[in-house]
């Protein structure tokens, strides 16, 4: 009896051992058609250019044409809808988290944004600076806290608009701080970085590009505060907004990948592999430095877990603060 149990789990073995081969080859099949990218965002942003990097790089690792779709429109959430009722098993999603994080909690979307979703990798992440303008006399965002506190809502901070990245974080310093900041509120970018040169406010948050590093630059603002992991290389001098105390309010423009929550787990391990790997190369690297963004790499579980955590700290402040999108 001991000798055929034994030589039947050595049959198994052997049966085991002779598919492998098969079970390989069927995971490496994958893709059997090309791959689409949704980028929720209008062509020819950072976002797209990024996303149009990785095709052109993901594409010799997969073996099929990667075709970036771009769905721009509700602040990112017609393209992550279209991602999330997609079955084909060959779509994607690159885009900020915002859409799951944040969206859902101030307009109503037609996806959950945690059970719709598997998260892929993160790539990138673009800090937030919080500026001082001409007006401001402070010399550090200390003292701009200090100053609100003595002078109740005379300090005014401003943001590209009521319910996005900007504000959460002015609400997160608000409550932290027990400062009475004022915020001001713009409606988008262009007519803030205007004022912004003008002097019209004290401080604002917004992410770096061209045209804020180029006031920078002339010495038309100051750079008080940064948001990261860590300090940027490129101004080791400022701090984050982690360091001055104020953890909560240290957000980032993240980015990264997202699949169906119909996504296999060996494709999604698979494909972060992939990404990864392009993360690695230095031409990337620089081309992401270039565009005022941080490579950010890792599992995609731990992508998840930053995903479900700003989702519920987002949830918390846009009730207590009564945040809704304009």
């Amino acid at each position: 009896m001991t000798s055929r149990r034994h030589a039947l789990v050595l049959g198994l073995g052997s049966l085991t051992a002779t598919m492998l081969p098969f079970a390989v080859r069927a995971q490496a099949a994958w893709p059997t058609r090309p791959v689409r990218i949704i980028v929720p965002y209008p062509a020819g942003g950072v976002n797209d250019v990024v996303a149009r990097m990785f095709a052109d790089k993901l594409q010799p690792m997969l073996g099929k044409s990667v075709i970036v779709d771009n769905r721009a429109g509700a602040g990112g959430t017609i393209g992550m809808d279209a991602v999330a009722k997609a079955d084909d098993g060959h779509t994607l999603a690159f885009a900020a988290i915002s859409p799951l994080t944040l969206n859902p909690h101030i307009m109503k979307v037609q996806y959950d944004p945690i059970k719709d979703f598997v998260p892929v990798a993160s790539v990138m992440y673009s800090p937030v600076y919080v500026l001082a303008t001409k007006r401001f006399k402070g010399a550090s965002f200390n003292d701009a806290i200090a100053m609100a506190k003595a002078e109740p809502g005379k300090v005014s901070i401003a943001s590209s608009g009521f319910g996005t990245l900007g504000h959460i974080m002015i609400e997160q310093i608000r409550r932290k701080s027990a400062a009475d900041l004022t915020h001001v509120p713009y409606k988008g970018g262009s007519q803030l970085i205007t004022d912004a040169a003008g002097g019209q406010f004290d401080l604002f948050v917004a992410n770096p590009f061209a045209a804020i590093n180029g006031l920078i630059d002339e010495g038309k603002l100051r750079v008080l505060a940064v948001t990261g992991p860590r300090r940027l290389p490129a101004m080791a001098q400022v701090p984050t907004l982690a360091e001055l105390g104020f953890p909560e309010a240290n957000l980032t423009s993240l980015f990264g990948f997202y699949a169906p929550a119909s996504m296999p787990a060996d494709r999604v391990q698979r494909l972060n592999a992939d990404i990864n790997k392009v993360l690695g190369d230095k031409d990337v690297q620089e081309q992401l430095r270039k565009l005022d963004n941080v490579v950010s790499t890792g599992t995609p579980q731990q992508f998840a877990s930053v995903i479900e955590k700003e989702h519920a700290a987002n949830a918390r402040v846009v009730k207590e603060a009564n945040i809704k999108a304009e």
